[in-house]
């Protein structure tokens, strides 16, 4: 059986995701070849330059597909654009690991226990406009980098604390260095974070992906993804949406927020799974009617 070829970004969480694809597509009885695609994204984040658009993570991936030298691509969710490229689809939406933010403090404790005026690092303006909602005097720190470049600096005493995806922690091994776990009620998570997308050729079946697909996990994220669609948002817009599928039904939560967390404009709808699409796009039509637009236009100009 020929060999198919994941193509992988270089860094370390990346190669983990991969190595979780490639480790189930094995156990299905594939065999599978890895190659390494550096992106833009992963540039930029080696220099720690500013990161704008979801496409930078995507970009070369995507073209390798197109080209034929690879036959699939792995994705964190939250990094793809609202909009794949046309003969590119996402194949399958493996089970959702945890996608709750946590909080690592250097000294310990939670958001409650840092001291006045404390630095917080993170890139995410959902997060600060959220971290701010919770402790209007804390102060967010652009924070750039991989995971590990984040803890090091926090370490360093770059900043007090520091917000990441509870995934890629427990991916790498490092959840217990979490000091503090958001609930989903007081930190909405990113729209897909948690999840992976397996990306390929449209309308070219990978028998063996079709065991990976998880209903639930697709159908939530399906419905999040609507709504930052719908509110024209990218990765620099603070809109959070967090849906959860069992069998038949589906609730979702959706805010957006200004980065002062002074507005944050919330909202809820729950329904049928097959019906994720158009819950996504009545939770997005009611953000908008309460001023979502001018919120999102703001943080962008700021941004």
């Amino acid at each position: 059986m020929k060999a198919l070829r994941l193509g992988t970004r270089g860094s370390l969480l990346a190669r983990t995701q991969s190595g979780i694809i490639a480790d189930g597509l094995r156990a299905r009885g594939a065999s599978v070849e890895m190659i390494l695609v550096k992106t833009t994204g992963d540039r930029l984040s080696e220099l720690q330059q500013p990161i704008e658009g979801k496409g930078v993570f995507t970009k070369e991936l995507d073209e390798a597909l197109l080209g034929g030298t690879i036959d699939l691509a792995v994705h964190s969710m939250k990094d793809l654009p609202s909009q794949l490229p046309a003969g590119l689809a996402i194949a399958a939406v493996p089970l959702r690991e945890d996608p709750r933010d946590v909080l690592i403090a250097r000294g310990g404790g939670t958001l409650a226990d840092l001291p006045r005026g404390a630095r917080v690092g993170t890139g995410s303006p959902r997060r600060s406009g959220q971290l701010r909602a919770l402790r209007p005097d804390v102060f967010c720190v652009e924070a750039r980098g991989n995971v590990d470049t984040r803890i090091r600096k926090l370490r360093e005493g770059a900043w007090e604390a520091i917000v990441l995806a509870r995934a890629g922690l427990r991916r790498l091994g490092r959840d217990a260095e979490a000091t503090q776990i958001f609930e989903a009620s007081d930190m909405i998570p990113a729209v897909g974070q948690g999840a992976l997308a397996i990306v390929t050729r449209a309308g070219e079946r990978i028998e063996p992906l079709e065991g990976l697909d998880h209903p639930d996990t697709r159908a939530a994220v399906a419905c999040e993804r609507t709504i930052l669609a719908r509110l024209e948002g990218g990765c620099r817009a603070p809109v959070a949406a967090h849906g959860i599928a069992r069998g038949a039904s589906l609730s979702v939560s959706a805010a957006v927020m200004s980065l002062d967390g002074a507005i944050v404009i919330r909202t809820e709808r729950s329904g049928a799974a097959a019906d994720a699409v158009a819950l996504g796009e009545d939770a997005a039509r009611e953000l908008l009617e309460r001023g979502a637009a001018e919120i999102v236009a703001a943080a962008r100009a700021i941004a």
